[in-house]
């Protein structure tokens, strides 16, 4: 059965906790998943989260302290010696125990690193150190099988006992060089069906998806997702295999990215948690806010321009929201299916076609809702000139919100912009104005005022 965590275990813990009850603590989480103990110390504070930490084995809580949001990590981390830190840097993978090395204030981040005894897990730690976080190098782990090409089978397999020591889960093994060099991956049907005194070199596949240790994150996601890879090797700019991404770090990217875009599609400039402070929750939303007002300023000027048709035909007055929103809706629409689109490569070919792709199916919604407002016109004997005036407003504005919607996020992409900057407040905001602006021009001309 699933563990849930329930108000009851919480209180438990607790108790135990103000008992300083450490055997009946152990005793009560020896079986719960790491996973499940990072969700624990979300509910506690953060001394109760130290208290735990501190208890249990570091090869347990260095698993947690990577399930674990960055800001409870940091107030746990904060609590923690460098000397305890070191202690559970030492059982987590290179490229997580980079990550939490990064996190840390440069102060504090040397005499940890001085603190950890595996002087080959200092040395890999500070290498990753190097790398951008965007990049592969800055996604990437050490540890890894790598066999030699000229090594016997027999010779292999005693080698990869050894290094499968070091490695939590072996998804491939790689072949390289004498120098290093990637130049295939084995497989482990060949490698237990050849004959003992076979070389490596005659049995491994020399094809073999790789990336390079500047290859920006979302092309190694995409790689891996295309190829549905559990892992990719990363070399250097001399080809020399120099580790590993593994399909977790991928997902972990992935869920990362489709958080901020969300966000982002909402009108938060910032990558910001429930539980931040007022002042960071203001500062990332304030931004789109200001536009969003800005926005509707310009509309009430756009409507000030048209008093007359107000004067004249006041029951233009009561359709403006809904050129608005027909507007927003569409502009969102388009632009949400370009950004997923471009987030996973597939938005290619003539932009032409695409525009004519785009005017086809704005025409054909365009007219059926517009037809239903004629329609909506006859049932509440509405004057029909105006009720054709609306509908062919709605058209046109439903034509213009959609080529905005699908022609902003490619010009921002081309210019090296996320595209997901153009969802959500900005299109609306856009869409807004030129809607109500087309809806009041065109109905001057149609009903003359």
């Amino acid at each position: 059965m699933q563990f849930q965590l329930t108000k009851n275990f919480i209180q438990n813990v607790e108790q135990f906790i103000t008992q300083k009850d450490g055997l009946a603590l152990k005793e009560l989480l020896k079986d719960i998943h790491f996973a499940d103990i990072a969700e624990l110390l979300d509910e506690l504070n953060a001394g109760e989260a130290t208290y735990l930490i501190k208890l249990l084995e570091s090869e347990i809580t260095s698993e947690v302290l990577i399930e674990l949001d960055d800001d409870v990590r940091e107030r746990i981390l904060d609590n923690l010696s460098p000397k305890e830190i070191a202690e559970e840097l030492e059982e987590m993978d290179t490229d997580d125990a980079a990550d939490v090395v990064a996190e840390l204030d440069e102060n504090i981040q040397q005499k940890v690193i001085e603190k950890i005894k595996d002087e080959e897990h200092v040395a890999d730690i500070v290498e990753l150190l190097k790398y951008d976080e965007d990049t592969a190098g800055g996604l990437m782990a050490k540890e890894l099988v790598q066999v030699n090409e000229t090594w016997t089978v027999a010779g292999c397999v005693r080698e990869m006992r050894q290094q499968a020591q070091n490695v939590t889960r072996v998804h491939s093994i790689y072949v390289t060089d004498n120098d290093g060099k990637l130049k295939g991956r084995l497989s482990l049907k060949d490698l237990l069906t050849a004959h003992e005194r076979a070389l490596i070199s005659d049995v491994y596949i020399p094809k073999v998806d790789y990336v390079n240790v500047n290859t920006k994150d979302e092309e190694v996601a995409r790689i891996m997702q295309k190829y549905d890879l559990d892992a990719i090797p990363v070399v250097d700019e001399e080809g020399i295999l120099v580790g590993r991404i593994t399909i977790d770090d991928i997902v972990d990217f992935i869920k990362e990215e489709a958080e901020k875009d969300y966000q982002m599609a909402a009108g938060i400039s910032q990558d910001v948690e429930a539980d931040d402070s007022v002042w960071q929750l203001t500062r990332a939303r304030l931004p789109w806010l200001v536009l969003g007002l800005f926005g509707g300023l310009g509309s009430v000027y756009i409507l000030q321009g048209f008093d007359e048709a107000l004067s004249s035909y006041p029951i233009l007055f009561f359709f403006t929201p809904l050129i608005a929103a027909m507007a927003g809706n569409v502009g969102v629409q388009s632009s949400a299916i370009i950004v997923q689109g471009l987030a996973n490569d597939i938005v290619k070919g003539s932009l032409w076609n695409r525009l004519l792709k785009e005017v086809g199916l704005a025409l054909i919604n365009g007219s059926v809702l517009g037809l239903l407002v004629i329609i909506f016109g006859f049932i509440v004997a509405q004057d029909q000139l105006v009720s054709i005036t609306i509908a062919i407003s709605m058209l046109l504005v439903i034509i213009i919100a959609a080529l905005i919607g699908t022609f902003v996020p490619i010009i921002l992409d081309k210019r090296g912009i996320d595209p997901a900057i153009a969802t959500g407040p900005f299109i609306t905001t856009s869409n807004d104005i030129f809607g109500i602006f087309l809806f009041f021009y065109i109905s001057k001309m149609i009903l003359g005022f």
